[in-house]
């Protein structure tokens, strides 16, 4: 199981016996350490006096919430119908064919995550991949492989599949 950091006993500790600052805990935690871990869902449920369970079916619920870490590098492919009749399958099937993962998934390296969404609310510019936080419009299998690839060359990672 993993520890806690300091920061994160602060953040849990900071609200210890308030049950509603859940979710709120649970925000901080995930922003200080990228993910929230066992650990810190345990000392939630003692601190916050929240039944584990309870936080776990919290932190599960909300996609905003990862339990697992994440890659340096986080790709989203929109599946929503406008983008899935564009061609988002395709472009799915090529970021994970290319990295070699399944959806929800880090490379072993831990460059990638890569998640599948239903829709991203902008429906006019799929299909849409959106790395890192930035859209990317009107994306196709080739663009996406090609922004792949100069993230790799961004992080001085040698790309081995061209």
């Amino acid at each position: 199981m993993a520890t806690l950091t300091e920061s994160v006993e602060q953040i849990v500790n900071s609200r210890q016996g308030m049950p509603s600052q859940l979710i709120e805990v649970l925000q901080d935690v995930q922003q200080a350490q990228g993910y929230i871990c066992e650990a810190a869902m345990a000392t939630a449920s003692a601190r916050l006096g929240v039944p584990l369970i309870e936080v776990y079916r919290v932190a599960s619920f909300y996609k905003a919430f990862c339990l697992a870490p994440r890659g340096r590098h986080v790709i989203t492919v929109c599946m929503g119908t406008a983008c899935h009749v564009r061609g988002a399958p395709r472009m799915f099937d090529e970021v994970l064919g290319q990295l070699g993962v399944r959806a929800g998934e880090t490379t072993d390296d831990g460059a990638f995550t890569v998640e599948r969404v239903n829709c991203l609310g902008a429906c006019a510019l799929g299909p849409i991949a959106v790395l890192d936080g930035v859209y990317h419009a009107h994306m196709t299998p080739g663009k996406l492989r090609k922004l792949i690839q100069s993230v790799r060359g961004q992080d001085g990672e040698v790309d081995t599949d061209d």
